[in-house]
């Protein structure tokens, strides 16, 4: 079993969705930008997160994470949810919000 952790960024609703679990646990560990002030949350399958090899499988995920947020900086955190289950970091981003419809006679269409 692959180990997939969700990093959500703290005041979002997750994106995408969550890894496959029955109960998710919240790591106490948060991830921080080092530029600026965004944090991210750490989401994981509970069964695996109390597992005895919890810190040694999830350190590579984890480093994979650390550097996807640090990249995420330079578009200024626009992605609110980064999942990985391994070897990809997948990047959840906000729909767009649509814009009002400026018809000419100031009514929506």
């Amino acid at each position: 079993m692959s180990l997939v952790i969700a990093a959500i960024r703290t005041g979002h609703d997750p994106v995408g969705k969550l890894p496959d679990a029955a109960f998710h646990r919240t790591l106490e560990t948060q991830i921080n930008c080092p530029k600026c002030d965004a944090t991210y949350n750490l989401v994981v399958d509970y069964n695996v997160a109390i597992g005895r090899f919890f810190e040694e499988e999830s350190r590579r995920p984890i480093t994979m994470l650390r550097k996807a947020i640090m990249l995420g900086h330079g578009n200024d955190h626009r992605v609110a949810h980064f999942e990985t289950a391994g070897v990809v970091v997948v990047s959840f981003t906000t729909p767009p919000k649509p814009a009002p419809d400026k018809s000419a006679t100031g009514r929506p269409a």
